[in-house]
């Protein structure tokens, strides 16, 4: 067989199952780590529950995504996750979901293991959202399970430290309201409410313009231009805010076209 023949033959069996995202929908990845508990707990014992080394590396690794060849619009992490939103004119790989999910994957998880300096896996998984309310729905919703885990973290470590085992910690948690779990807090000394935003609500990316000037090497004579780049928000608004704030980032991708 002619080796242009067994190509061809081949390959249908890694494309068999190809699914694209169609024209129109918005993508949005989520991305998690694999076996971070372990791994930020264990092996390389970050501060519980919450630490800013990790934080930043997370960081890093939403603004390595968000500078890896693909038009994103915003970028959020909390706790171990990621989420990019990408521009709905974005066409990288005919929106292919293999090739989304495995590049994107990838790249973060070798960002991330390199700030590290150990092996740190991240999987992916595509969203195909037709609506700009649903961008605003998902959003809300990552946000708002980020204020979930962090009371949950916070009480649970709590707990740890002051010497309950893991099963008594999460056997005492159980069960407990919303409001009985600030009140634990509370009575330790820690309210919630004061405690860091980007611990509550998680950190967000997003492009913004400014002006650069410079001197024109020609002519000697001061020059303007209009460059993006990436801001970092710790301070997320919450709820309707938080809302307008994801349709501003929506609204801003729109004037901007498909640049």
């Amino acid at each position: 067989m002619k080796f242009d023949d067994l190509d061809a033959k081949m390959r249908r069996f890694e494309t068999a199952h190809d699914h694209c995202v169609l024209p129109g929908l918005f993508i949005v990845a989520r991305l998690d780590g694999r076996g971070f508990t372990r791994l930020t707990k264990e092996v390389h014992q970050f501060e519980a529950p919450f630490d800013m080394r990790f934080r930043d590396h997370m960081t890093r690794t939403v603004e390595h995504l968000m500078n890896a060849g693909l038009r994103t619009v915003y970028g959020y992490t909390q706790s171990d996750e990621i989420s990019l939103l990408f521009h709905r004119e974005e066409d990288s790989f005919d929106r292919k979901l293999r090739k989304l999910d495995s590049v994107l994957a990838g790249e973060a998880s070798a960002c991330f293991s390199l700030q590290l300096g150990a092996v740190g896996c991240f999987d992916c998984r595509i969203s195909q959202l037709p609506t700009e309310q649903l961008i605003v729905d998902y959003f809300r919703w990552r946000q708002e399970d980020a204020t979930r885990n962090a009371l949950n973290a916070h009480c649970y470590w709590l707990l740890r430290k002051s010497g309950k085992s893991v099963k008594e910690a999460t056997q005492f948690l159980l069960g407990q309201t919303t409001s009985d779990k600030n009140e634990l807090l509370f009575r330790h000394g820690i309210n919630f409410g004061k405690l860091p935003a980007w611990q509550k609500r998680g950190v967000g990316l997003f492009w913004e313009d400014y002006e650069k000037t410079g001197v024109n090497p020609k002519t000697g004579e001061a020059t303007k231009a209009i460059r993006r780049r990436l801001k970092t928000e710790l301070e997320l608004p919450m709820k309707e805010a938080y809302a307008t704030f994801i349709r501003t980032r929506l609204l801003e991708a729109v004037a901007k076209g498909s640049k």
